[in-house]
């Protein structure tokens, strides 16, 4: 000990306490600087690190009970990795989550969230993976966009479940395609790439951003046109049109029939 002591007083003690206080220092500002490049890596383009650290709060308080707190999914609800903002903005943004209530399928509803607050949530969940994003504003406007050829299009890749005239239509086991009129246009796009719930997804290898663009066109334009005249029945096609018939031309037939024999008698 009297050792120790002795050299503890050396000059040479001095520079061996201040490089060891030097070197612990520098080593805990590199890893500090390190984690910092990580974390504004991990920032998604046409976000900001506050959104980022505002929409995990906000994920933290709201989804991390079904989610988990790192999004890697629980048996009540499945991982976020890698779904990017456009699943977010489209879930989030139409109300179906946070999810209202359990069952075959969720439904839309009023949002809880702002558009500030799922920008948020949207920009925390891009910078876990890679995923599709919000679509930029060119591939929404519909006044670049062809309505006869969006019309081929939406009766060729989604007719059979959501009707020509995109008015929904059942499913099994309790689920169904939803209406797609008065949707906006960004909500559309981003269902078509993130296949919500049973809904297959339309990357932009089978569907190009311009031919979603016109799909959209056709949609909007469905919308803005008015009836034509007689009852639409919901614009749900032949099948009730066809019961329509049926109905009222057999009680016109057993009517006639009553009448006829009635008179008879």
């Amino acid at each position: 000990m009297k050792i120790l002591s002795g050299k503890r007083r050396h000059p040479a003690a001095y520079l061996m306490l201040l490089f060891t206080a030097l070197l612990v220092t520098g080593g805990i500002y590199a890893t500090a600087i390190t984690i910092n490049q990580a974390q504004a890596s991990n920032v998604p383009d046409g976000y900001t690190a506050d959104q980022v650290e505002g929409g995990q709060r906000l994920y933290v308080a709201n989804c991390a009970t079904c989610h988990g707190m790192n999004a890697e999914g629980t048996g009540a609800g499945p991982s976020l990795v890698g779904v990017g903002a456009a699943s977010v903005d489209f879930q989030v943004g139409t109300g179906r989550m946070p999810m209202q209530m359990s069952g075959p399928q969720v439904r839309a509803t009023d949002p809880v969230f702002n558009d500030e607050q799922t920008a948020q949530l949207a920009a925390y969940v891009a910078s876990l993976g890679a995923g599709p994003a919000v679509p930029e504003e060119e591939w929404l406007d519909t006044d670049q966009g062809d309505a006869a050829r969006g019309g081929e299009l939406f009766r060729i890749n989604c007719a059979m479940c959501h009707n020509a005239a995109g008015a929904g239509g059942a499913l099994p086991e309790g689920r169904f395609a939803p209406s797609v009129q008065n949707i906006e246009a960004r909500h559309i796009y981003e269902a078509m790439r993130t296949g919500p719930q049973q809904m297959p997804v339309f990357n932009e290898a089978n569907i190009p951003p311009s031919d979603a663009r016109d799909i959209i066109t056709y949609l909007h334009t469905l919308d803005t046109q008015t009836n034509p005249g007689g009852f639409s029945l919901g614009s749900l096609g032949p099948v009730p049109e066809g019961l329509l018939i049926w109905t009222l031309g057999l009680s016109l037939v057993i009517g006639g029939m009553v009448w006829l024999t009635s008179r008879a008698s």
